[in-house]
Formats: structure tokens, sequence, C-alpha cells
């Protein structure tokens, strides 16, 4: 059985709906509010309800939030391979979400910042798992260590995704550099990919990404919201997929709803600039609903497809060229 094991972090979310951020030393009431599971969880989400089976091998914590945590994992089917920490209990992150559907953050680390080699070895990898590495794990002084070595010691049939995240800059580059070397598939924003590559437009850091950090990369997508993503793939192949134009509420967790989706389509098959068709999708429906683990399901994303007329053979073969 295929799985994906998630060894990131998720957190509990305390998500308030304003009209725009108030000014320094200001207030502003709230037009609703809602606790939810959050950060990684969102990842898990979404490639569970694409078909892909989940474990998270991430760290949590005793106490409420920890609690609250085990329970969304619960309540969408997704593993939890490690033990409750005994000393801590699970961080939080506070989500603004303004009108305009943008998101901002304010997070506090708990036991997700305390990943251990202690805590990963126990973890027995079955032979078709993907692994899935998140760049906010790899900010913290008291994991990222841990986390590249285990990394660097899975087996080399292991697909390791990773995202970087918006917080990619405060990741040491020694520790990038390594995690880098072992991803099989890279997604990052197009933020994400200017900052790790350094050039202007996301086509040009594709191949500089493909070429100078990820040496063992079966592909690289880089995420531009609404305007698709561009793919480039190992044999020189090379893309933008269209995305769907669509009204937005709540973009917290769009690309996470993207990398889960992609990495199931993948894992059950399907060729990448298709699956890479089938995320936008996914990321697409999910910005129209509010919550951040709003990721539809592998039904609502072939219709979605199937109305906007964009899944057939001939449009993605328009999208494939050499570079």
């Amino acid at each position: 059985m295929t799985r994906l094991i998630h060894a990131g972090s998720a957190v509990v979310d305390y998500v308030y709906r304003i009209d725009a951020l108030p000014k320094p030393g200001g207030e502003m009431t709230a037009s609703s509010y809602n606790r939810i599971a959050g950060g990684g969880f969102n990842v898990m989400v979404a490639a569970r309800r694409t078909g892909l089976p989940v474990a998270f091998a991430g760290r949590h914590g005793t106490g409420p939030e920890g609690d609250f945590l085990r329970a969304a994992f619960a309540a969408e089917g997704v593993e939890t391979l490690t033990p409750p920490a005994s000393d801590l209990d699970s961080g939080n992150c506070v989500v603004l979400v303004t009108a305009d559907a943008e998101r901002t953050f304010v997070s506090w680390p708990g036991a997700e910042a305390a990943l251990t080699i202690a805590d990963l070895a126990p973890i027995t990898l079955q032979e078709a798992d993907w692994v899935f590495i998140s760049g906010y794990t790899l900010t913290y002084p008291d994991s990222r260590q841990a986390l590249a070595d285990w990394v660097e010691s899975l087996p080399a049939s292991t697909p390791v995704v990773f995202d970087p995240t918006p917080v990619v800059a405060e990741i040491p580059s020694s520790i990038r550099t390594r995690v880098l070397a072992r991803t099989t598939w890279l997604s990052c924003n197009s933020v994400e990919a200017r900052t790790l590559a350094g050039a202007a437009d996301p086509a040009t850091n594709a191949v500089l990404l493909m070429a100078e950090h990820c040496p063992r990369a079966n592909g690289v997508v880089i995420r531009s919201g609404a305007f698709g993503a561009h793919l480039l793939l190992r044999d020189g192949s090379i893309g933008v997929v269209d995305g769907f134009s669509v009204p937005a509420v709540d973009t917290n967790g769009a690309g996470d709803t993207h990398i889960g989706a992609f990495v199931a389509a993948l894992a059950r098959g399907e060729q990448p600039f298709a699956a890479v068709r089938y995320a936008n999708a996914a990321a697409a429906i999910s910005v129209g609903r509010h919550g951040g683990c709003a990721a539809p399901g592998d039904t609502e994303i072939r219709a979605f497809l199937t109305e906007r007329k964009c899944s057939g053979p001939a449009e993605e073969m328009r999208r494939e060229q050499k570079k």
C-alpha cells in the first residue's frame, strides 16, 4: 500500500475574518472566528481526500492543542506514527483572513518545533511510501538537524516531496542544501522559487533549481495561483499548466491543497502534467471556501475539470515542450 508519510508539523489555527488589517495600535472586530487544525494538516487532508493514505510522523503535544489535532487526524483517517510529547503541547497560529482573501499569520511553536531523531528512528517505511518535508520544520533549531539526518538516511527509492514554504529564507543554507539534494519533487510558489534560485521569472528559476539545487529531482513545480504552475521534468519537458480564475474567499491552505492533490495523483500513476492540472483544480476549489483544511475530494475535482473542459489529453500535450 502506498502512503504519504508527513514528517512536517501540524498546529491549531485560530482563524479570524476581518475586513482589513487594523492600523498599529488599533483594534478590529472579526466577522467570524473558528478553531481548526492547520499547518501541515492541510497537506494531509488534501492527499487523504484525493485517495492517498496518510500517516503523520511529526511531533505533537500533550494538552488541549495536541488533543484537538489528534481528534482532527482521526476524523480524516490520518494515522499517527509518533507518541505525544510528554513535556509540551502542540503549537498554534493566529490567522487573520481579510476581505481580499489574503491571510496573515502569527504563530507560537510547541512540540512540533522539537522533533528529534529519537522520534523519527522508530518509524518503519513501507516500500511504496512517499515522504513529505516542510520548510517550517527546518527553521526550528531543535528539529532541523534531526530531520535533515533522517531524510538523508531514507532509502534511495523513497520519493521525497519538499515544500520550502514562505519561511525558506530562514532555513540555514547548509540544511536547505542537504534537503534539496535529496528532494524528488520540489513544489514551491513563485516567491519561494525566487528566494531559492534568484531569477525574476518562474521558468528560469525552474531550470536553475533543477540544475543547481536538486540533482536527484524528477521534477520542479512552481505555483502561481490562478495563473497556474510551471513544471519542469528531469527529461527537459517544461511548460505552464493553466490555472483557474475563480472568486476567492480564503487563500489559506491553497498551496498545501495543491501539494497534497499533486502527490496523490502522482502516487496513483498519473503523468506529471496531468497531476499538476488536477492539483490546480483542487487549489481553485479550496480558495472558494472558508477554512485552511478546505481541500476537495477526487470526485469533486474531476467534475470541476470536466466542467472546465481542461482534462483532455490534447490540452496536456499542448502544454508540454522541450526546453
